[in-house]
């Protein structure tokens, strides 16, 4: 036998029923409303960068990739083969011109530089006494030309006197040719001794000048030693930051390996490089933008690199402001370099959308459409970007990157 159902009963299903087509009916609805945004894409005004082309001049620049160096900067290197004794400072003190960093094992070096002293004294004296030597054996030959050569005035005289004795028939022939044959021996023996003195003083001048050389590159060598000695007591070679230094006390050092930095902190350079398809549009004297977050700073180009590396040249540029308190050293930046200018051409605010000259899809805005347009760009500035088709002068664009819509032709704009 059947029971009537209860109005409780009844109620509660009638109400199951009212919420299950409730929620599926809102579902729908939202459903609906998703697809209808998804095929109606919108975008808020607010949050796009927009900019407008117009008519103007254009300073061409290339973009570069740099980074922040300190403007003076010098790599201490061990000048010998040697161990670490003592460490004075540490990285990040400032120090002064000539205050010491840290003290190198000497010993060897010291002990060598002491025995080549005594080793040049001894050079010394032999060179003085060879000359001296020379001297006495050059005096001995020029005192025995000079007698030689009043003894061949002596007998010049006899052979005269002989000559006018036998004219008044007081001398005989045989004796005049007798003295004539002596004083003719006497005189080549006289230009003998005086050959014999010339080549005796070229050959000391020789001995001397060799002696002298040899004594001269000892002392290069003896100051070379100097400097290695005064070079091992490693000091700072300017008022600066001490960027880094090799700490560990008893540690061999090879020579020319690097033991310590010595960074000018309080101005800085940029350190760029970029592509060698672009270096001919790089030139001493430009001028540069440098960029980094917010921060822009002007500079002016240097030095260029001329070797390529990797595909990229490197230049310097030099800040004009010569000091940011914003800049660290080792920060990546982006570096503007003007190589160019052009006058009254149409032109659009530069942004995230541009990186080189060609066809692009931009955003054209009209009212609260924007719509997609194949549009030709050229050159490009630090600020704007040149317009060769597709834009008339006043039309308004958008200036970012817009993947996300790159399969759609219209976009609404609340």
């Amino acid at each position: 036998m059947d029971r009537e159902i209860s109005k409780d009963v009844r109620n509660k299903e009638r109400n199951k029923r009212i919420v299950k087509y409730g929620l599926s009916s809102l579902v729908i609805l939202i459903l609906i409303v998703l697809l209808s945004n998804m095929l109606n894409a919108s975008l808020d005004k607010k949050s796009l960068l927009l900019g407008k082309s117009d008519r103007g001049s254009l300073n061409i620049t290339v973009n570069a990739s740099g980074k922040v160096i300190p403007f003076s900067e010098e790599i201490i290197v061990a000048p010998i083969n040697s161990r670490i004794l003592e460490v004075y400072k540490h990285a990040g003190d400032m120090v002064n011109i000539g205050e010491p960093l840290l003290k190198l094992e000497l010993a060897s070096i010291e002990t060598e530089y002491k025995q080549k002293l005594d080793e040049r004294e001894m050079k010394k004296r032999k060179l003085e006494q060879t000359r001296i030597t020379l001297m006495s054996s050059q005096s001995e030959l020029e005192m025995q030309e000079k007698v030689k050569e009043m003894q061949l005035k002596k007998m010049f005289t006899e052979l005269q006197n002989e000559k006018y004795l036998d004219s008044i028939g007081a001398s005989t022939t045989d004796k005049i040719r007798e003295i004539a044959l002596n004083y003719d021996v006497s005189k080549l023996e006289y230009e003998q001794l005086k050959q014999k003195i010339k080549n005796e003083k070229e050959k000391a001048d020789a001995e001397i000048r060799v002696q002298q050389l040899e004594y001269s590159i000892f002392e290069k060598g003896l100051s070379e030693n100097e400097r290695l000695l005064k070079d091992a007591r490693i000091l700072s070679p300017q008022k600066a930051t001490l960027t880094y230094i090799n700490n560990q006390i008893g540690s061999q050092v090879s020579i020319g390996s690097q033991i310590a930095v010595v960074s000018d902190l309080s101005h800085y350079k940029i350190e760029a490089e970029i592509a060698d398809s672009y270096a001919n549009k790089l030139r001493t004297g430009a001028k540069a933008i440098i960029k980094t977050g917010q921060t822009e700073i002007l500079g002016t180009v240097v030095n260029i690199v001329p070797s390529v590396k990797n595909g990229t040249i490197s230049f310097y540029v030099i800040l004009l402001e010569g000091q940011d308190l914003k800049l660290r050293s080792g920060l990546s930046v982006d570096v503007f370099v003007e190589y160019g200018i052009k006058d009254n051409i149409l032109r659009i605010p530069n942004g995230s959308y541009y990186s080189s000259p060609g066809e692009y899809d931009l955003w054209v805005v009209n009212k609260d459409n924007a719509a997609k347009r194949k549009v030709v760009l050229g050159e490009s500035s630090y600020d704007y970007v040149e317009v060769k088709r597709g834009l008339q002068e006043g039309e308004e664009v958008i200036l970012m990157l817009m993947d996300n819509y790159k399969n759609k032709e219209s976009i609404k704009i609340k």
